[in-house]
């Protein structure tokens, strides 16, 4: 596959736009390593290879273990999640995959008994920012790099 155009060249203004949508994400005072797990299973969700690229490495570099990046895919079922990522997490899902059925007040409520509503705020926001760049770097097949 080949990417289809750099959208960064082709409309930089957009691209900026997305930009400052990720600065402010990133300057939110959740641990890093917990932005990480939730770009990296959104990414999965999404099918992104590029992001799930990037952010297992970025996840690397901030020590997270190789067990936890691989079985995120199974974080259910595995034992290397606290309580509070598992709710980031089922949120992460449903935020990610939202339908006709919305994000169910369960999950909602699961993520308020760890997170005060500015930390559930910029959660939210980590969650679209990578959903939307996973749907720009899917959408013009942006490559990843080894």
């Amino acid at each position: 596959m080949e990417t289809r155009m750099e959208m960064q060249h082709v409309n930089p203004e957009s691209y900026a736009a997305m930009f400052a949508l990720e600065k402010c994400a990133a300057s939110s005072k959740l641990p890093a390593k917990l932005k990480e797990l939730i770009k990296i299973r959104a990414s999965q969700i999404n099918g992104c290879a590029f992001c799930l690229n990037m952010h297992t490495k970025d996840a690397r570099k901030l020590g997270e273990s190789e067990a936890r990046i691989y079985g995120l895919n199974a974080w259910r079922e595995s034992p290397f999640y606290t309580p509070e990522e598992r709710a980031v997490l089922a949120f992460t899902e449903s935020v990610t995959l939202v339908t006709k059925d919305q994000v169910p007040d369960a999950i909602y409520e699961g993520l308020q008994h760890y997170f005060s509503d500015k930390e559930i705020s910029d959660i939210i926001l980590c969650i679209i920012t990578i959903n939307a760049w996973n749907r720009i770097a899917i959408s013009t097949r942006l490559m990843p790099q080894e």
